[in-house]
């Protein structure tokens, strides 16, 4: 007995599957350009600790009028306010410098610089072109942080 295999290859398949892909890549891009999406934190690294898992929903949410921070922070602090009693980036900012870069060919940097905000001196983010999503935390009087997570619409 003989088998015989046949495999078709279907190249529209393939054309709808990038066309998926280049509406998803000009979404992301839509975002960033537009100044108005969602970073959600799925990990942390500090500077001088292990890498954790977050078990709460953490974000930042971007738009033109506003940053909103809630994030934990885990690390060395240099000084810390006396009357804190949340996170040091768990804030709202609405006078913040906002500016994109260019990441290799497959994303953007966005550096976000709050005016009015003593502690943060600037959000780095890295975005990927499938949403997946670095911010890195440079603060005055505390060490750097790092998150990883995914960007998406607010």
């Amino acid at each position: 007995m003989t088998c015989s295999l046949l495999i078709i290859f279907s190249p529209g398949g393939m054309a709808q599957k990038n066309m998926k892909n280049d509406a998803k890549k000009m979404a992301f891009r839509n975002m960033v350009d537009s100044q108005h999406f969602v970073f959600e934190a799925q990990t942390v690294t500090p500077l001088r600790g292990n890498f954790r898992n977050l078990t709460s929903q953490y974000d930042v949410r971007v738009t033109k009028d506003s940053l909103i921070s809630y994030l934990p922070y885990f690390g060395h602090a240099y000084s810390v306010p006396i009357s804190q009693t949340k996170s040091s980036l768990d804030f709202t900012s609405t006078n913040f410098s906002y500016s994109v870069s260019p990441y290799k060919k497959d994303g953007w940097n966005i550096t976000i610089k709050p005016k009015d905000n003593t502690q943060v001196q600037q959000y780095l983010f890295t975005v990927f072109n499938n949403g997946k999503a670095s911010l890195s935390v440079i603060s005055t009087s505390k060490d750097q942080i790092s998150f990883n997570g995914f960007i998406r619409g607010n």
